[in-house]
């Protein structure tokens, strides 16, 4: 049996272009939200209501042009309109809180004011196959960092607030029990590893990435991992060209997928080298569905893949794809660990002498 929407086709179509248009405004909250975290109205909330006047005196910003950034703010749930015209911050706005354990206030403020405008050139991308980045600024893979550093202090923060809780699910899916050595290869400020080692006491670390990461990795570990710091040895250096060998383990999350085929098996071929006949790499990646459909998880799994496009000219990868590269370096997928509703844990291993 059918039914006939009662209020025809007209409502039909008015619901859909709603919807629609809805989908197309969407960026206006990542503006506002980017704002308020540049701002830091949600520390500046922390201790209480505070009137749009008060704020604007702590912010250098023009009073009511604050306030109707506020009611936006309030409309999104960040914070809460009072009836005495102050504003109070709302559960969700804590994320925006600097010191939060949630916190990804480097996060907003990385989408909205350093991935906004390579965003602005996606045809460029689908056109070239290339970074939009490299059009803005004629610069490859992370280059632009060592020419901004504020940006690469934001960047490695934002590393930092998503590798959180996928670390958590690596440390509790994969047995790192039995592993002496492990390194993290291209790990930032070691929020993987630390989170690795404080649950494996017997396992000894090494942090390996480029020195403008491994200078604010030591501060991390100092300030979130003493527990674990003796346990770590930082060392400089760049996975193209050479990684530290011999280890039992070796972690490569969230870095295949910033580079092209060639790049990645560079990257790839230099951990195989470095690996020992009995070594185990683990690549930690989101993995693509072969076939996709409007769900929430394939949108999500979308706005990655493109941001890979866009900002470096890489990609999100299938299971197949993932094991296509693998092959070319002589390293074969031995199975595959979930970590969490994203990511998996690819574990490979060589097929053939080094």
């Amino acid at each position: 049996m059918s039914f006939e929407n009662p209020l025809g086709k007209d409502e039909d179509n008015r619901m859909l272009a709603d919807r629609f248009t809805s989908i197309l405004t969407a960026s206006w909250k990542t503006k506002a939200l980017c704002v308020a975290a540049e701002l830091r109205l949600a520390d500046l909330l922390a201790d209480g209501p505070r009137t749009a006047t008060q704020l604007a005196s702590s912010t250098l910003t023009e009073p009511q042009a604050l306030h109707r950034l506020l009611r936006a703010l309030s409309a999104i749930d960040i914070c809460a309109e009072r009836e005495d015209g102050s504003f109070e911050l709302r559960p969700l706005g804590t994320i925006l809180q600097e010191k939060s354990p949630t916190s990804l206030r480097a996060w907003t403020i990385w989408w909205g004011r350093y991935l906004w405008p390579v965003w602005g050139n996606l045809l460029h991308s689908v056109k070239t196959g290339e970074s939009a980045r490299k059009l803005l600024h004629g610069t490859d893979g992370f280059a632009h960092l060592d020419q901004d550093p504020e940006a690469a202090d934001v960047f490695y923060q934002v590393t930092v607030e998503l590798t959180r809780d996928t670390a958590e699910f690596v440390a509790q899916a994969y047995d790192f029990s039995s592993q002496e050595q492990i390194v993290d290869v291209g790990g930032g400020y070691g929020e993987l590893l630390g989170q690795v080692l404080r649950k494996n006491p017997r396992s000894s670390g090494v942090l390996f990435d480029l020195p403008r990461a491994i200078e604010g990795a030591r501060k991390h570990f100092k300030a979130h991992y003493p527990d674990v710091s003796e346990r770590c040895t930082f060392i400089t250096g760049d996975f193209f060209e050479a990684i530290p060998p011999g280890a039992d383990t070796y972690l490569l999350k969230s870095v295949i997928h910033d580079w092209d085929a060639e790049q990645s098996i560079r990257i790839l071929s230099c951990c195989r080298r470095a690996m020992r006949p009995e070594s185990r790499l683990l690549v930690i990646e989101p993995t693509l569905p072969t076939h996709y459909s409007p769900s929430p998880s394939h949108a999500m799994l979308s706005q990655l893949d493109l941001t890979m496009l866009v900002a470096l000219g890489g990609q999100e990868r299938t299971q197949s794809e993932f094991s296509d590269i693998l092959a070319a370096t002589g390293l074969c997928v031995s199975r595959i660990v979930p970590a969490g509703p994203v990511f998996s844990i690819i574990e490979t291993s060589s097929v053939s002498p080094a």
